[in-house]
């Protein structure tokens, strides 16, 4: 394979992510050391298995290389010259989208996070910035594609002691609580998402200072369920409301909601549905990792190349404990990022 390594897009605490071009194709590769490589050899795996669906970020193959002295291992990927729903919602002229525009995307989003479950996996890191836009034909809006499968696991999977992985903000109760993360989990952080793109503004309001421990005491404990605005339609209060049920068990999963009023009309696919695969272009955009974690994290613009605070940190999170209070403890404990350089140069790689 052979492939020409370009202008760094993004870095995280255990990897880069840089433009690529190979055989004329504009491409993304995901890079990091391999000693650290566990979580991008997952992704690659689950991402070989999802490649069927066309609301999944694809891959075109994995690679090791020497660079620098350094032997890397690599993912190929399709790059989205669109950045990240985040990054659309943030520059938007009003902060958010209008219904009708988060009705399209929600639907296609369903139908990406539908065929994760079928395929027996749970993604375990649903947000904003995992989702990744293509420029569309089809009057100017784009097409979206779920990214950033370094977190995900195979569905009813056990870790010892439980597992805290993903971010915080979008994190379910039975997640904070008692760590477990199945299917229901990414029901509970789409919620999350529907409600930012309606309102600009995460679903739950917290002082990023001051009320991140009492944040997660209001997800993991009682009955509070983030607000639903008040100015959406009586069906997308419904559909919020089917995805804000303390009780995993209750919660409904994708395949009911693709059928519920609120994304169920056929036209909504018309601007958001992926039908075209030339060019192929996507990658994931996350906003921070921690450094317990050897999951990559890939800034979108160069305004989040500097040390993020020390919230900002732990917007994903990967951790092991074995209480809820534990768990809670360290997603306020104090981390620093590992600065890294820019590679302007063009570098041809091969292996």
């Amino acid at each position: 394979m052979e492939w020409v390594r370009g202008e760094r897009i993004g870095h995280g605490s255990f990897g880069t992510v840089d433009l690529a071009i190979r055989n004329g194709s504009v491409m993304a590769v995901k890079s990091c050391a391999a000693s650290h490589s566990s979580s991008l050899v997952n992704e690659k795996v689950i991402l070989d298995q999802l490649r069927d669906c066309p609301q999944i970020i694809q891959s075109f193959g994995d690679c090791f290389s020497f660079e620098n002295g350094e032997r890397l291992y690599n993912v190929l990927l399709e790059y989205a010259s669109g950045g990240d729903l985040g990054g659309k919602i943030k520059n938007s002229s009003s902060g958010k989208l209008a219904e009708f525009e988060v009705q399209r995307c929600t639907k296609s989003i369903l139908r990406g996070i539908d065929s994760v479950h079928r395929n027996g996996f749970v993604h375990c890191d649903i947000k904003l910035q995992n989702v990744l836009l293509f420029g569309s034909k089809f009057g100017g809006n784009d097409l979206i594609k779920i990214a950033d499968f370094g977190l995900a696991k195979r569905a009813g999977k056990k870790s010892s002691g439980g597992e805290l992985r993903g971010t915080p903000m979008y994190m379910s109760p039975e997640m904070v609580a008692g760590g477990e993360q199945e299917a229901p989990a990414d029901i509970w952080a789409l919620g999350c998402m529907v409600v930012e793109m309606l309102t600009g503004a995460p679903a739950w309001k917290c002082r990023r200072e001051t009320d991140f421990g009492g944040l997660f005491m209001r997800i993991g404990v009682g009955e509070e369920v983030p607000e639903i605005p008040q100015e959406l339609s009586d069906a997308g209060k419904d559909f919020l409301g089917k995805c804000f049920v303390k009780d995993p068990r209750s919660r409904w999963t994708a395949e009911m909601l693709l059928r519920h009023p609120f994304v169920a009309n056929d036209d909504l696919l018309q601007c958001c549905e992926v039908t075209s695969t030339s060019p192929r272009s996507a990658f994931d955009f996350p906003d921070w990792v921690s450094e317990q974690s050897s999951q990559m994290t890939v800034m979108p613009s160069p305004e989040y190349s500097s040390k993020p605070s020390s919230f900002d940190e732990f917007d994903k999170i990967e951790s092991f404990s074995t209480s809820p209070a534990v768990r809670l403890n360290e997603l306020v404990t104090d981390h620093q990022t590992p600065n890294w350089s820019v590679f302007d140069s063009w570098v041809t790689v091969r292996s």
